[in-house]
């Protein structure tokens, strides 16, 4: 690696657009978790997919790595310069470039935000639906295949990028996937970049699918007496074909937390948090026949919120979970891990992953997706004890090995990064091995976001 050699080229081409300073690269070395690892050695802040081309050109030339870069809410240490270099950041590649009501579809740049997006959307009667929690850039959460707590009605990241921009790592750009609803033709590309979490190139450019911003929402919370009554509310719903927007899961831990922390009343039990959206008359349906399969499994404290300031509390609550688990034990920080099994299982997997946790004397809140089968554990751990991290790392290693054995996956949407590095042959085998080979043609010199996802020798 020539990086000084590299600098000296991405400094004639970019100008102030690349710092080298110490605060603004020690901040692209921070992640929202245990996870850490050096500074890279420079940022670069282009503002053209020509630009970003030159970039990878120049990066290619010296064999510099290179680290794309959105709004860094990444959770498997995604955007970490692990082998120092060059990272990109999109922060100013944030325009709507077209709006095509009639199509259903908007062409963006990678680093605006899915609220920023939402917010340009407000007066097209659209709206795009990926939720993730976080506010993230819409170009980090195709490369992590980002999903959230619209995934059960709307689908994910995969079901909603419909075609990408791509600077592949020696300079080219290439389009993938079209403005068309569907297509037959050739290769898959788009669904190869979403959720190659920037190994295989820099996504500069998406058009995406949008949706109606429906007429009327409703929203409800309820308890259960455990786990599984609130899982088996949730199958029979579905087996019903009662189009949920939105069903979410907290354990009694998560609930204290935001109880404290958000100045709620909810009682120290697993909960339910609901959306239905739709026509008025739709969604008084699909909400009185979800109340009556609730009340066949023994929910308590059915509460709906119809206003909107009464809907805006719940899920702003829910989305600041994360944050109410930390406040639970003050100076912790989260080793936060996710898997995804079968629904069938979810019940099961849950309370294993809860005697776990108890046995492991290591606060763990509990919360998740429940409509697909994901959940997370918020392991709180006090950041100078050798001990509480060798506990979390077991505990978060028995989910992910826990998950593989019930037919799952090791992460329903937090992704690989290097976190989760050492699961990804006991998950996929031989295939992982065929992603290697993918990485390899792609890349041969392994300069693109080294050391995650795959082994590159």
């Amino acid at each position: 690696m020539r990086i000084d050699a590299a600098i000296g080229d991405l400094e004639a081409l970019l100008g102030e657009r690349l710092s080298r300073s110490r605060p603004v690269r020690d901040q692209h070395a921070q992640s929202e978790t245990h996870l850490h690892a050096g500074p890279p050695d420079a940022v670069a802040f282009p503002r053209s997919t020509a630009e970003v081309a030159r970039i990878a050109s120049i990066c290619a030339h010296h064999l510099v790595p290179m680290v794309g870069w959105g709004a860094g809410t990444s959770l498997e240490g995604h955007a970490l310069a692990l082998r120092g270099g060059l990272t990109v950041d999109f922060a100013q590649m944030d325009q709507v470039l077209e709006v095509r009501p009639e199509d259903m579809i908007v062409r963006v740049q990678p680093g605006i935000t899915r609220e920023a997006l939402n917010a340009a959307l407000r007066d097209t009667g659209l709206f795009f639906p990926v939720d993730p929690g976080a506010n993230a850039s819409i170009g980090g959460m195709a490369a992590t295949r980002a999903s959230g707590t619209t995934a059960v009605r709307y689908g994910t990241m995969r079901d909603n990028v419909l075609g990408l921009e791509v600077v592949l790592a020696d300079g080219r750009v290439i389009r993938t996937g079209t403005a068309a609803p569907k297509s037959a033709s050739g290769y898959d590309l788009t669904a190869l970049f979403v959720g190659s979490e920037g190994t295989l190139g820099l996504i500069t450019e998406l058009t995406l699918r949008l949706h109606g911003q429906p007429e009327a929402i409703s929203a409800a919370v309820c308890a259960f007496p455990d786990m599984a009554a609130a899982v088996n509310c949730v199958i029979e719903t579905i087996q019903h074909g009662i189009p949920m927007a939105r069903i979410e899961f907290l354990d009694a831990a998560s609930v204290a937390a935001c109880n404290a922390y958000a100045q709620m009343q909810m009682p120290l039990q697993p909960h339910l948090l609901v959306e239905f959206n739709g026509t008025p008359a739709g969604v008084a349906e699909q909400a009185e026949r979800f109340g009556e399969i609730a009340a066949e499994h023994r929910s308590e404290g059915f509460h709906w919120a119809s206003k909107t300031e009464e809907r805006a509390r719940l899920w702003k609550m829910r989305h600041a979970a994360y944050r109410a688990c930390l406040a639970a034990r003050p100076g912790s920080v989260g080793w936060v891990t996710d898997v995804c099994v079968p629904i069938s299982r979810l019940a099961e997997a849950v309370e294993e992953t809860q005697r776990d946790i108890a046995d492991g004397g290591l606060p763990g809140p509990i919360l998740g997706h429940v409509g697909d089968g994901n959940f997370h554990a918020i392991l709180l751990l006090d950041p100078e004890s050798e001990a509480e991290l060798a506990t979390a790392k077991r505990l978060s290693g028995r989910m992910a090995e826990r998950a593989l054995r019930l037919g799952g996956t090791v992460t329903g949407e937090h992704g690989i990064g290097f976190g989760k590095l050492g699961y990804m042959a006991a998950e996929h085998g031989e295939a992982w091995g065929v992603m290697g080979d993918i990485k390899r043609a792609l890349d041969p010199h392994g300069l693109m976001n080294p050391g995650k996802v795959v082994c590159q020798t």
